[in-house]
């Protein structure tokens, strides 16, 4: 009978790593550290803008759809830097994506438009629509009852996108007015000016610097949006009984609740439609 000593353990977890082919002296003696490993490396340091590779680099998926609503001369840099930019797709938040052509299809912008097809991009049913291709907009709805129904980024309606194409898109929009459903709204529940500060605030949901959700009501759009610290701003569709649902994402249900009627919110909680988050007023 053998008897197991410290040396026979060493013996063996040394035969065991000649198996793995794990023998170099330093990792034998154990003095192989992560300084030691960076010493010996033949490798560059990390480049954190490679950190999503091969996918292409968030920061810039993001500027090419924001650029798409208007900034010709940054798209035509961006693609001359990565031609594969041109269909990019960006997540606004909750789900409301938006590729870099819906984004210049639901503005009107010919131009971006067809500088982004020519470099690839796929245009579908609201690029139609808006560029004013009838036969197009008429074939999708024929093959697929119900299409015109289906809305844009942050829920633009698809007759929206042909009026915002103009006199060029006349026949289109002439076309989908006969159609039930092509330029329906979101339902909304008014709500009086005098109820936005109830949920006007910075509610927190997690001790990161940036894990807040601030709710604040925005001139330029005349409607209160939500957005995370340093994120996008997310327009806010009242549903009525203190709950919302951000732009291009119907089925997300934000939720603020209060102890007593008329005064400030002290928490919400966002379901989608399980619960995701809930966070308290600061």
């Amino acid at each position: 009978m053998s008897v197991l000593t410290r040396r026979n353990c060493l013996l063996g977890s040394t035969g065991a790593l000649a198996w793995l082919g794990l023998t170099s002296p330093s990792f034998a003696s154990g003095q192989l550290g992560a300084g030691a490993r960076a010493a010996s490396s033949p490798y560059a340091p990390s480049d954190a803008s490679l950190a999503n590779f091969p996918s292409q680099p968030p920061q810039l998926v993001r500027e090419m759809v924001g650029a798409s609503h208007g900034n010709i001369e940054r798209v035509n840099a961006l693609l001359k830097q990565r031609p594969q930019l041109a269909n990019a797709a960006w997540d606004w938040g909750f789900g409301d994506w938006e590729t870099a052509l819906g984004a210049a299809s639901h503005v009107g912008n010919r131009a971006i438009a067809s500088i982004l097809i020519d470099h690839g991009a796929r245009p579908d049913i609201f690029t139609h629509a808006m560029l004013g291709n009838l036969d197009a907009v008429r074939a999708a709805i024929t093959v697929t009852p119900g299409i015109e129904r289906s809305r844009g980024p942050h829920g633009i309606t698809l007759a929206a996108h042909a009026r915002a194409g103009g006199e060029p898109s006349a026949s289109v929009v002439a076309y989908l007015s006969t159609l039930p459903g092509a330029d329906t709204p979101y339902h909304s529940v008014p709500l009086a000016a005098e109820s936005r500060s109830i949920y006007l605030g910075d509610y927190r949901y997690a001790a990161g610097a940036d894990e807040i959700i601030e709710v604040r009501f925005q001139e330029k759009q005349a409607a209160l949006s939500l957005g995370r610290v340093g994120g996008s701003w997310r327009g806010l569709t009242h549903l009525g009984g203190h709950a919302f649902h951000p732009a291009g994402a119907p089925d997300v249900t934000i939720a603020f609740e209060l102890t007593t009627p008329d005064t400030p919110a002290v928490a919400l909680s966002i379901r989608a439609p399980e619960e995701i988050l809930r966070a308290t007023r600061i």
